[in-house]
């Protein structure tokens, strides 16, 4: 129960600042992206906001064997290089610069943007399933 009331509490705040930063406005990013147009550097800021906590976070977690919860800590991720690491990462920023949204922002504007974006979220998600139909394989 503790665990589900962590993920609705630090879901609501990462949701909320996407929204107070205007990350959920597509335009946003596709201004970062435009590094030889109207080049926008706000999303920067953004993500130099996020590396502070996160490396705070990071110091924490390793003086302690699990997490507030409870539950233990999962396994530190691969730092293997490989082409599935590179395809995946070139997908996902082909979807994120073509559309403006990644899956926070994606899940962060259904409410309210309408038509286009539940059709890219709905695409999204079908990508999800069928990656984990294939994972499941290998």
């Amino acid at each position: 129960m503790m665990r589900l009331v962590f993920a609705a509490l630090s879901g609501g705040l990462f949701g909320a600042g996407l929204l107070v930063s205007g990350m959920t406005q597509p335009e946003k990013v596709r201004g970062w992206l435009d590094v030889f147009g109207q080049w926008d550097p706000t999303l920067g800021f953004v993500l130099a906001g996020a590396i502070i906590p996160m490396a705070i976070a990071w110091r924490i977690a390793a003086r302690r064997d699990r997490a507030m919860t409870g539950q233990p800590f999962p396994p530190p991720p691969s730092h293997r290089t490989d082409a599935r690491l590179i395809a995946g990462s070139a997908l996902f920023g082909l979807g994120w610069g073509l559309s403006g949204l990644c899956p926070g922002p994606s899940m962060a504007v259904l409410g309210f943007a309408g038509p286009p974006f539940w059709v890219f979220f709905a695409a999204m998600v079908a990508g999800m399933a069928l990656f984990a139909m294939w994972n499941r394989r290998v």
